[in-house]
């Protein structure tokens, strides 16, 4: 894994003109490089866009003192802007229920480097799972849900969550609906892979609904969570081919593959704070 010293600024702001030459300047009097640049203007919502990475190495600023010095420009622009640095490791928290291969695919990506996290724990409402968080040598957390125990459980596991100071919590199938309040604790920091191409076919059963549709293509959608299901902030979809050939079964099979991908690839976007979140979209920069 290649962690560099490096910042990274995300912001948007009402579209104007001198926001880039403005936001380069700010980064070359403090003597900084340029490394990576990418911008978008909705020019319907009259909005910009932008994430811009520059390396430290000789930067003028410590990381500590760079907010307070980029705040009258923020403010002259009116931005939401958000620092992050390169070199640091976000700790995650996983949530999973019997279903492993999006569970597997997260743990072999980061094992090998392509996920720069620090796999905090993994939390179920079922002991099925158990034996790959220990082959991975990941603590693992089992708490049984009902109706009656949710809101009592969901407290439990906060307070496990504070306790590591988790950064991101990734659904992996982890088939519980969080309550509005959980939600609310962490947001834009919940990444759940839901197994349809939404907006179509929400909710339960989507390959059986697929299916009965005679669908040409089956696909995954990986969205933040929101108190409405299924209705966050879209960070990454794909599609299969499927055929009148294949059964259910066939494409719970195929949808599978899709499923690890597209979480996978999110989780990966986010860790790399390449995501601005605008009303309920997400701009997601190539870099």
């Amino acid at each position: 894994m290649d962690i560099k010293n490096h910042a990274i600024l995300l912001l948007s702001c009402p579209d104007q003109k001198g926001i880039v030459a403005s936001v380069s300047r700010f980064i070359y009097e403090h003597n900084g490089n340029i490394v990576h640049a990418e911008q978008y203007t909705d020019t319907q919502k009259g909005r910009f866009f932008m994430r811009i990475e520059w390396e430290l190495d000789d930067f003028d600023l410590s990381r500590s003192e760079i907010p307070k010095a980029f705040a009258p420009l923020a403010q002259r622009f009116e931005m939401e802007w958000a620092l992050h640095f390169a070199d640091y490791v976000p700790k995650v928290a996983i949530f999973v229920s019997k279903t492993s291969h999006c569970l597997y695919e997260l743990l072999l990506r980061q094992q090998a480097g392509d996920l720069q996290s620090d796999i905090k724990l993994i939390i179920s409402n079922h002991p099925d799972l158990r034996p790959i968080a220990e082959a991975f040598g990941i603590p693992f957390y089992v708490f049984p849900v009902t109706p009656e125990t949710k809101s009592a459980v969901e407290q439990k596991e906060i307070e496990l969550l504070e306790k590591h100071a988790i950064d991101l919590i990734v659904l992996a199938r982890y088939m519980q609906i969080l309550t509005p309040t959980f939600v609310a604790r962490y947001p834009n920091r919940i990444i759940n892979i839901h197994h349809s191409f939404l907006p179509a076919f929400a909710g339960s059963r989507p390959y059986h609904q697929a299916w009965e549709r005679g669908v040409k293509v089956i696909g995954a959608t990986s969205h933040y969570v929101t108190a409405e299901l299924d209705a966050g902030p879209i960070i990454e979809q794909d599609v299969i081919r499927v055929s009148h050939r294949d059964s259910v079964q066939d494409l719970i099979r195929k949808g599978r593959d899709i499923e690890k991908l597209v979480l996978a690839r999110a989780v990966k976007m986010h860790l790399e704070n390449r995501i601005i979140v605008y009303e309920n979209r997400t701009i997601v920069f190539d870099t």
